[in-house]
């Protein structure tokens, strides 16, 4: 079995949520959905779980940061090109985003990201392969 990675996020509001990243054009998978969590499908063997604040609470002994005041992550997602990278977070920025830093164009990697309504940082890139030094 291949390995899946699944982020947990706190929300404060799980419908709002649902409704922001369904913009960006995320699904959901409906079995591991209801009034406390859902799973967001980013890819194959990538979820995040969207949990409400008291659910989330009940996997952890620590108190739940204020990603709006601090960041507890930064969530990386990889892009076929800068395009792709612009045209998703332009969404998330029509959609109730927030702009938190401009894009960073390094050459061989280009990255730009938003805040999601709960403060969460998304970081979205595109990294040119055949610049990486081989290993």
């Amino acid at each position: 079995m291949a390995t899946q990675i699944f982020v947990n996020l706190p929300v404060k509001d799980l419908k709002r949520s649902v409704e922001f990243f369904t913009k960006l054009g995320y699904s959901f998978n409906p079995q591991f959905t209801d009034e406390n969590a859902t799973c967001m499908l980013i890819g194959d063997n990538i979820y995040v779980m969207l949990l409400v604040e008291k659910f989330f609470q009940t996997f952890i002994d620590k108190p739940i940061a204020d990603a709006k005041k601090g960041s507890e992550a930064l969530v990386a997602l990889s892009h076929d090109s800068r395009e792709s990278v612009n045209a998703l977070v332009e969404k998330a920025l029509a959609a109730g985003g927030r702009r938190y830093k401009e894009p960073d164009d390094k050459g061989f990697m280009y990255g730009w990201g938003f805040e999601d309504p709960d403060g969460h940082i998304w970081e979205h890139f595109w990294m040119d392969p055949s610049a990486l030094p081989p290993h």
